[in-house]
């Protein structure tokens, strides 16, 4: 080992952390939110901190709660997180372009800690050519502790702490618009997410359920493209 390594390692370590605290902050009142629901559907601080690691989905986790709370049937709660998790096929496909030389434990440590925040922190940065797996690793699983630690912090102290205290739940809905806004570097990149959100609010009034937020993704997503092929040197330049 050269004397340098440790060195090395502390600003990897620093690199991830400094791009990763706003995800760890942002996953402090949702954890917390989700064990009191967790804890309030019946679930344990052991059941809660199980699911974190084993899933470490925050959306799935979410609807599994609801689903357990509204009496649903097993196989109805895998399928349903199991369709809602197939996004994580597209967000590993994307960043897996970058990590073409990575050593296969390494890549499956990272491909366990993707998600939506995480893809979005770590993809600019790999696209940038300035990120390596390391700090990516760093983002990912500093992300997950904090995660795990605020869910089992949640179901302990669940029964003090009302459902809506404080728009906590309200907390998963405010980081991922801080996400998005992060995301916009581009008109067309704005474009997108207007449509997205036009169209998930109309077909929330005709759709029930959570699947309008699915369609209304993958359409926005598909017009988009379309729209960049179109005007590659128009409306999809910088902003």
């Amino acid at each position: 080992m050269t004397p340098t390594a440790p060195a090395t390692r502390t600003t990897i370590f620093k690199a991830g952390l400094s791009a990763g605290w706003p995800i760890c902050l942002g996953y402090v009142p949702i954890g917390m939110a989700f064990g009191v629901l967790a804890q309030k559907a019946g679930l344990t601080p052991l059941h809660i901190g199980l699911m974190s690691i084993l899933v470490f989905a925050g959306s799935s986790q979410f609807i599994a709660v609801s689903m357990l709370s509204a009496g649903a049937s097993a196989p109805a709660i895998i399928a349903t997180t199991f369709v809602v998790n197939l996004r994580h096929v597209l967000m590993s496909s994307a960043l897996a372009v970058y990590l073409r030389a990575a050593h296969r434990g390494l890549l499956a440590l990272f491909a366990y800690g993707v998600t939506d925040e995480s893809f979005a922190v770590n993809l600019p940065r790999l696209r940038s050519g300035a990120w390596r797996l390391p700090q990516a690793l760093v983002v990912n699983h500093s992300a997950n502790l904090t995660w795990f630690v605020s869910t089992v912090a949640g179901g302990l102290g669940g029964r003090f702490i009302p459902e809506g205290a404080l728009g906590i739940d309200y907390a998963l809905i405010a980081m991922f618009i801080c996400l998005l806004i992060y995301q916009l570097r581009k008109r067309i990149h704005l474009l997108t997410a207007m449509m997205a959100g036009l169209t998930a609010v109309a077909l929330a009034l005709v759709i029930p359920g959570n699947s309008y937020i699915v369609i209304a993704s993958v359409a926005a997503a598909t017009a988009g493209v379309a729209i960049h092929r179109r005007w590659p040197g128009g409306i999809s330049g910088d902003g």
